[in-house]
């Protein structure tokens, strides 16, 4: 069964979540606190001096950028990285007792929201909020992404394409379900090069990278696959994944091909697993 949008508010701790769960977090979090006055606690106690220094602030705005997430107060800012294994529970009414190791909750009167196994949370003043952005590749869910800058760094590269999407100084929220499927959509090996990636090819896979990410961030799941290849069209049964959603390459490794019948490959790639198809990606 996929996972409904409500559900994966509840608990968003499956691996390093990829861009679109970070944009839902920020547009949930900014309808249930912003402009309101909140109360921060951590009751770990690993967030107690952050926390102590918001509570009582009003919560300006929230902002996802890439696989990162910002609580804007008056001159400092909440940044939280999930990691691998952070998570958000959230109910309405009063907050119940902690549960396990909560390191900030947010609460008003009518709502609360606990975050556990974060990599990183931590105050940080607006000057290193801008120079954390600086650091980090064009986002394609943003206004202000600049897809050009991204190019610029792929263009003349030996490095693996699938690599240099993947590096967060390039592509800021593309993980490797993205990054496989985008791939596998525009008939690029993951292995090529980057130099080979001309710029009309790149406006492609940019494009079809947004169109994909923002759907994501609609539906609350990754969905890749073109309508004739829905289980439905195929008549074959629903792909059964944590991650939810259908796609084409991605963990389908020793698995038919949706387009060709071929089956899906796997390898170690710059350090992760690699997924793809060689006949539909030569």
């Amino acid at each position: 069964m996929r996972p409904s949008p409500a559900s994966a508010f509840r608990e968003l701790g499956w691996s390093v979540p990829e861009g679109h769960t970070l944009h839902r977090l920020a547009e949930r979090h900014r309808t249930m606190y912003a402009g309101k006055r909140v109360t921060a606690s951590s009751p770990q106690g690993r967030f107690a001096t952050g926390a102590a220094a918001v509570s009582g602030s009003v919560l300006r705005d929230t902002e996802a950028y890439g696989k990162h997430l910002f609580h804007h107060y008056d001159g400092r800012s909440v940044h939280i990285h999930l990691g691998l294994y952070g998570a958000f529970t959230e109910g309405t009414g009063a907050a119940p007792d902690p549960v396990g190791q909560v390191r900030l909750r947010l609460s008003t009167r009518r709502h609360w929201l606990d975050l556990r196994g974060a990599s990183a949370c931590e105050l940080l003043t607006l000057a290193e909020v801008d120079a954390l952005r600086d650091r980090l590749g064009a986002d394609p869910l943003r206004d202000d992404a600049d897809p050009a800058a991204a190019y610029a760094r792929i263009g003349g590269r030996d490095t693996p394409l699938a690599a240099l999407l993947m590096d967060q100084s390039i592509v800021a929220g593309a993980g490797l379900v993205y990054v496989s499927e985008v791939l596998f959509r525009a008939g690029i090996a993951p292995t090529a090069p980057g130099r080979r990636l001309t710029p009309e090819a790149f406006t492609r896979l940019w494009t079809d990278l947004v169109a994909l990410m923002k759907e994501g961030v609609r539906l609350g799941r990754i969905d890749t696959v073109h309508s004739r290849h829905l289980p439905e069209a195929m008549g074959r049964a629903p792909r059964m994944d944590r991650h939810g959603g259908e796609v084409y390459v991605y963990r389908r490794h020793g698995q038919p091909c949706l387009v060709c019948g071929g089956e899906v490959l796997r390898a170690g790639l710059a350090g992760r697993n690699s997924y793809w198809c060689p006949t539909c990606q030569p």
